[in-house]
This record gives C-alpha cells, structure tokens and sequence, in this order.
C-alpha cells in the first residue's frame, strides 16, 4: 500500500479513502479473498469473540460462507467443547433446520421460529419431514393449538445429492422460497432456500482436513491457560484466540509462551496491540496472527475511559508492517461500520476484519430477541469488559471480590441492536460486505488480498470529504 499524500497524523477509516488503479479483472468474481494467514477462511472476516454476538448457529452460518467465529473465553469449557462438537457436525451446504414434534404448540414455534433468517419451522415425525410452520402460520392462532393443526402439509422435499443450480430451478419452478432436504430414506438432514442455493455458488465454505466447518475459541490470560488450550484442540478448535484487551503485558507473553510449550497444531492468535513494538513482542513469544486494536469498538469505552488507544487504519498498517517482517499476521479487530471500512482494513494489511457490534443485530447472533414500543425487533449488545460482561465472568467468585470488580468496567452494559427487516441475517449482511470488497479489489486491479495490499493507493481526506462520499437517501 502507499499513500497518495503524505499523512501528518493518525489516521481512522474514516480519514482515508482509495483511488482506483488500471485493472484487468473482467469480473469482481475473479478476485480470490481467501486468506494466507494459516486459519482456512476464504473470506477474510471473523465474529469477535463477544457473547451477544458469537454462539454456535452464528459459527455454523459464518463458516458455511467461508468465514470464522471465535467462541468468547467466558463460556465454560464443556459448553465450548458441545459447541465445537456441533458445528463440526454441520452440514457444508444445507442450512440446520429448526424442528418441532406436530403436537408441540404455536406458543413452542414462536419462540424458535426466528432463530433463522428464513422464518420457518420443520415439523418432524419419526425424523421425517411431515409439514412447514412459518411466522404467517402463528399469527391470530391460540397459543396452545397444536401445530399438526396450522402447518402446511403440502410439502415439496430436496435430495440430499442436488445441485446448487438444480436446487434453485426446482424451487423456483415450485414457486416455494425453501424446502426441506431429505435423505433416500425420507429422513431430513436439512433445509435450503433459493437465496442459500445462490449463495452456495458464490461463496466457499471454510472447512478443516476432515471437511468439516472451522470454529475458533477464545482464551484468556489467567489460570490454567495451557490446560484449557490443550483441552481446546483436542476438542477440535481450528484457532485459539489468546485474548485480552491490553495484550503488550507479561501475563500475555508468559500465556503465549505456556501455549507454545505444548506444541499447538493450529495458528495462535493474541492480542489487542496497537504497536509495533506490541507486535513485534508477541510474536516472539509465540503467536502466529496479532489481533490490533484498542477501543474503537462500537461497544468500548476504553479511549472515554481512559485515553488510551489508537486510530485503528493506521494502527492495522503499523502492526501489519511488522508482522511482515516475520512472515506473520495481523487481525484488524473493531471500528468497522460499512464495507469500505473492512476494505480499508484489507488494503492496510489486515488478513483478517474482526466484526462484532454489527453482527450483533442479526437473527444468528445468541441474544434474546427482543420488541420496543414500535414493534421494531433488537438484540441486546454489550461489550466485553462491561459491568454486565464482569459479573458473567466471576460469577464463581465470591460476594466481596465480585462487588470490588464490578466498580470498574471499561464497555456498554446493554445497547440496542435493531434487526434490519430488509436485512435480518447475518447472511445478508455478508453479501454486502463481500460484494463491496471484491468491487474495492477490482478497483485495485487485485486478484487476491496479497495483491491488493500492494496495490491500493490510499489518500487522505477531510470531514467534508467522507461527507461526500455518503449516498442520500432523500433530496436534498
């Protein structure tokens, strides 16, 4: 990457901006956005390893795409351990179905139905699919009617052997957005609508040597840190993230260098660092990948807290730099908010976006979701070193320690994530963001994320200049 003016400062996303290059890409699908970093995605985003947002149905969909979530550190292992055990089981095609006996009730599917973007339930008797529950099936129904009474039993069924192309016809001949899928037994093992079989066309999922979804896990710094990294692996994590929000600290490298000490089979990611210098310790201590940034997440309060912290683009290219130098690399972790942002981050060096609070407001992200006064339907957020985050996390400590430890709190407790109803999956979010970043790329002239690093050409701008660039969305 170079610059087109020399900056004087640092700088955030919103600083800067790219200018296009001569390209010879004919189409944004010829640009490769897999990653060199060692972790198997082939998109280049991560979930953050926060609770509101990382859970399993969000690791499941993610990697099904080609991308990666990190399980936070605060779930106990056991949970983490059915966690891993369950996404690895995973279809790579076919979406998990939520299913139903058809004697529960509408009260039973309105609390499921939408935990996926598409709004339906399967309806299952001796594992074979005998009817569909959709959101308009619930509506102005006793909640206690059985649901063999509302379903819709007209079921058209997909093999578990067709073809994206060939699952899309069909759907669309039927005129039916989804279908079951079923083994040749009839027994279902999925469930597919017609914008997943154009999705599984355009992207590629990250899966591990036994072809299997990829999952990540967090870890902290204090405890057992060998132990439960250990215990992580064998469990069949693909990534260890060694997390902690000041990473240039002894503990960190006495972590890493406990975890190094076993050996680990898969890349270790530490962090938050927002040096050279950060980086540069890290990786001699052990890790593989280094995780940059320090407070421009949308849920920190770190930079109010405390002052400290960086602009995080060029807080990405100081550290990206570094990294180089060793043949490693560096994950761009918070302040993205539109696709540019993660572009931005790509065209510093990043292998890797780390998003968080903007996943938050989607179907698959774990929260309860929730409706205001307006109807409008949310997802609680809240930030890692929150007081919310605090008492979850030494809920085993006792009542002194606990009330000591919550007067200190560096995050948002509780804020509001709206679900975008033209946009409610994590899935629609994705096309957004990976159809802005292979359009920057082929403004680059860049075949791969290697490429574009090396080409992007970045300038500076004003205030007045961002302003600009934003799209109307009234007259003005």
């Amino acid at each position: 990457m170079r610059f087109l003016n020399t900056p004087s400062h640092d700088l955030t996303y919103d600083d800067v901006f790219m200018v296009p290059n001569s390209s010879d890409i004919a189409s944004r699908m010829d640009v490769d956005l897999s990653s060199q970093d060692g972790t198997g995605t082939t998109i280049p985003l991560v979930v953050a390893n926060m609770t509101a947002i990382s859970g399993r149905r969000m690791a499941e969909t993610i990697a099904r795409r080609g991308g990666l979530a990190v399980i936070p550190q605060d779930i106990p292992l056991e949970i983490v351990k059915n966690v891993i055990a369950w996404v690895k089981d995973r279809h790579t095609f076919f979406d998990t179905p939520v299913t139903l006996a058809p004697t529960q009730t509408v009260a039973d599917a309105i609390d499921l139905i939408n935990k996926r973007a598409h709004g339906a339930l399967i309806v299952v008797e001796n594992k074979k699919p005998i009817g569909i529950v959709t959101e308009a099936d619930c509506e102005r129904v006793d909640r206690f009617t059985q649901l063999q009474a509302i379903m819709s039993k007209e079921l058209v069924t997909l093999p578990e052997t067709i073809e994206p192309r060939e699952a899309f016809d069909f759907l669309n001949s039927h005129r039916h957005k989804l279908a079951p899928v079923v083994n040749a037994a009839g027994e279902l093992v999925g469930i597919l609508t017609k914008i997943g079989a154009l999705r599984a066309t355009l992207y590629s999922p990250a899966i591990d040597a036994n072809k299997k979804l990829r999952i990540a896990c967090a870890v902290g710094i204090n405890g057992d840190v060998a132990g439960k990294a250990k215990a992580l692996i064998e469990a069949g994590a693909d990534v260890l993230v060694v997390d902690t929000a000041h990473g240039h600290q002894i503990k960190m490298i006495e972590a890493l260098k406990a975890i190094r000490a076993i050996n680990p089979s898969v890349p270790i990611v530490a962090g938050n660092v927002v040096t050279a210098e950060g980086t540069r310790d890290l990786i001699a201590a052990g890790a593989d990948i280094i995780k940059v940034g320090v407070g421009p997440g949308a849920m920190c309060t770190t930079r109010m807290q405390t002052g400290v912290g960086r602009p995080q683009f060029s807080a990405v290219l100081e550290c990206a730099a570094e990294a180089a130098k060793y043949g490693k690399h560096v994950w761009a972790d918070g302040g993205v908010r539109h696709p540019r942002d993660v572009a931005l981050a790509l065209a510093a060096g990043a292998s890797q976006v780390m998003i968080g609070s903007w996943f938050a407001g989607t179907l698959e992200s774990p929260s309860d979701l929730n409706r205001d006064s307006n109807g409008r339907l949310y997802k609680e957020s809240f930030g890692m070193a929150s007081a919310r985050a605090v008492a979850a996390r030494t809920a085993n400590d006792g009542a002194f320690d606990r009330a000591r430890k919550a007067l200190f709190e560096e995050g948002i407790s509780s804020s509001r994530m709206y679900i975008n109803p033209t946009r409610p999956g994590v899935e629609d979010l994705l096309d957004e963001i990976i159809s802005g970043v292979r359009s920057s790329c082929t403004y680059a002239g860049a075949h791969s994320l290697t490429e574009f690093h090396e080409r992007a050409v970045v300038g500076i701008q004003s205030a007045s200049g961002y302003a600009e660039g934003r799209p109307l969305h009234t007259s003005w």
